[in-house]
């Protein structure tokens, strides 16, 4: 068992490596979120993603072509 200066330093690395990362989840989830619903305005990852949120959320309309991004 360490004691005194050891046992403090110990501590002090232990609470540095358990820190958790700086940064916010919104900003890794809006970078990640690229493709956009034209109708409802929903984000979406990718490609078939945006085909199947149009199959289910509207499905009277013809998803867009692979053009790129809205």
């Amino acid at each position: 068992m360490t004691r005194g200066k050891q046992k403090i330093e110990a501590q002090r690395r232990n609470a540095e490596k358990n820190q958790k990362p700086k940064g916010s989840q919104l900003d890794a989830r809006a970078e990640g979120l690229k493709v956009i619903c034209p109708i409802c305005k929903v984000q979406l990852a990718n490609e078939k993603q945006l085909v199947d949120h149009y199959g289910s959320k509207h499905p009277k309309e013809k998803p867009p072509s692979n053009s790129g991004k809205f």
